[in-house]
C-alpha cells in the first residue's frame, strides 16, 4: 500500500472514544476496532495483517518508537504520545497505552494498544520535544546513527528533568490538569 503525502489537516475523535488494536509480536495488526478504522479512514481488511506502522507519521522520531518497542518487549507496558496518520495523509495525535498480551506458555504472544485522545496542553509539549528528536536524527546521514543520537538526546532531556519518559508524559497530563483548575478557581 503506497504510503500518502502528509497533509496538515487534524482528525480528532471524541473524549469518550478509545481506539484499540491488537497486534502479533512482531507488530502486525490482528484487531482494529470500528474507532481506529474510522479516524485512520480504513476499512479493517485493510488494516488486518499489515505493519501497525502502517499509521506512522513522518514527525514522530523512530526513538520513541525504540523506546516503545524495547519496553513491551521486556513485558512492561508503555504510555506514550503518538501522532499518526489516516490513510488520506491527515494527522492524528493518540495517548497511547501499550501492553504485552502472553500466551498460556507464559510468553509475549503480541501487543494490546487503547488510544484516547489527549489533551491539547500535552501535544503542544510533546511537539516540541519530537521535533528535537527527529531534527538531530535527520542530521545523521546513517539510519543507525541517527536513531543511536536521537536516544541519547531522549535519555539526557531526561535526565535532566530527572525523570523517565512515563513520568515526562504524564507530567503533561497533571499540567493540563492544573491549567484547568486555575481557570475554574479565578
Amino acid at each position: 500500500m503506497p504510503r500518502p503525502q502528509p497533509t496538515k489537516t487534524e482528525r480528532t475523535f471524541g473524549d469518550d472514544e478509545i481506539i484499540v488494536s491488537k497486534t502479533d509480536p512482531k507488530g502486525r495488526i490482528l484487531y482494529a476496532n470500528e474507532v481506529f478504522c474510522r479516524v485512520g479512514l480504513y476499512e479493517e481488511h485493510e488494516l488486518v495483517g499489515q505493519p501497525h506502522s502502517i499509521m506512522r507519521h513522518p514527525d514522530m522520531p523512530r526513538a520513541v518508537f525504540h523506546l516503545l518497542w524495547q519496553t513491551i518487549a521486556s513485558g512492561r507496558e508503555i504510555f506514550a504520545y503518538v501522532k499518526n496518520m489516516a490513510k488520506n495523509g491527515d494527522y492524528y495525535w493518540v495517548f497511547a497505552h501499550v501492553t504485552p498480551s502472553y500466551g498460556r506458555d507464559g510468553q509475549i504472544d503480541g501487543y494490546h494498544s487503547n488510544r484516547r485522545r489527549p489533551r491539547a496542553v500535552a501535544i503542544r509539549q510533546i511537539e516540541q520535544l519530537y521535533a528535537k528528536l527527529l531534527e538531530e536524527e535527520n542530521r545523521h546521514a546513517d539510519r543507525k546513527q541517527g536513531l543511536a543520537a536521537s536516544v541519547k538526546l531522549l535519555e539526557n532531556i531526561l535526565a535532566e528533568r530527572g525523570q523517565s519518559y512515563e513520568e515526562f508524559v504524564f507530567s503533561l497530563d497533571e499540567a493540563e490538569r492544573n491549567a484547568r483548575a486555575g481557570k475554574q478557581a479565578a
